[in-house]
């Protein structure tokens, strides 16, 4: 089966990898809205969980995905094996012969670093399980799906990170093991550039900005629905995005027949919808990156009027 006959992405296909929850099934559900045929992989299935021990699965993903009007092929891996990611590729390669779409989402380390804890402090087994998970998985699903996105011009790798590259350059971003994570994968992005970009493809860095994920909505004790009953003790999540807005991001690109010139660079989610014109769920464009700089690291109050 493939996607919708209708949408910019109709007839494409994109390996979401890391598309349990958060960004990453916002991603793959909006590629599905586009036509896209998704294919989306985690650890955490109906049958089994992940570590997380959280309800999201990959099959429930691919539903979303088929829903908004694509075809979700949900296939259970984990990307610290490179034989089961080199098994998904195969797949793909055998059901539909080309591959235009990667998306790296692979992160797992919300439970693993400790904010403002020193190298010399925090927890050694958890700060390189973190880097594994973080770093390794991207290299490994790089290395196996790379070959057949190139197989036909105009392919597109996006790389999933926390903060754009001007952004985490000059700023320590929590602890020592979650920076090096983060600033390995806008790194990524920036290599792979180089190497994909001479053979007909593009590779960019990409940021949500303050996500409403599954697990943030969470740990603040709302839901989508009622997020903004949060803004009373965290008023800067005034800025927060839906999943859906960095997916909207990802859309963009791979519909953008010019993508090429963004080559090795990174973005946000909102530096995207200024460029493309696109919005989150609720017809606003935040932008949070701009607005971390200009209001909530300058201690100034909590305004997000001209940021979204």
């Amino acid at each position: 089966m493939t996607g919708s006959s209708k949408g910019p992405l109709a007839g494409r296909v994109a390996l979401v990898a890391g598309a349990t929850r958060g960004a990453g099934r916002g991603i793959a559900v909006e590629l599905g809205a586009a036509g896209a045929t998704v294919y989306v992989t985690g650890r955490s299935t109906r049958a089994r969980r992940s570590e997380y021990d959280r309800p999201e699965t990959i099959e429930d993903t691919a539903d979303l995905v088929t829903e908004a009007g694509g075809h979700g092929v949900a296939v259970p891996a984990d990307h610290l094996d490179p034989d089961q990611v080199a098994a998904v590729v195969d797949r793909i390669a055998s059901e539909q012969a080309r591959l235009d779409i990667l998306v790296n989402d692979i992160w797992g380390g919300e439970t693993l670093f400790e904010w403002d804890s020193p190298v010399w402090e925090h927890d050694l087994d958890k700060g390189l399980r973190l880097l594994r998970l973080a770093v390794e998985t991207h290299a490994i699903t790089s290395h196996h799906a790379l070959p057949l996105l190139l197989r036909r011009p105009g392919g597109l790798v996006v790389e999933v990170t926390d903060g754009t590259d001007a952004y985490n350059r000059d700023h320590y971003r929590n602890s020592f093991f979650y920076d090096l994570a983060k600033t390995s994968v806008l790194r990524m992005a920036f290599s792979l550039g180089h190497e994909v970009g001479p053979r007909g493809a593009t590779a960019v860095a990409l940021t949500p900005g303050w996500l409403r994920s599954e697990i943030m909505l969470d740990h603040f004790g709302v839901r989508e629905e009622n997020w903004r009953d949060a803004l009373d003790r965290v008023p800067h999540f005034a800025i927060s995005e839906t999943p859906r807005y960095v997916g909207r991001a990802v859309t963009a690109l791979a519909a953008d027949p010019g993508v090429a010139r963004f080559n090795g660079r990174s973005f946000s989610s909102g530096s995207l919808a200024r460029e493309y014109g696109f919005t989150d769920l609720d017809g606003s464009r935040p932008d949070a990156w701009r607005y971390l700089v200009e209001v909530q690291d300058a201690d100034k109050p909590a305004d997000v009027t001209g940021y979204r």
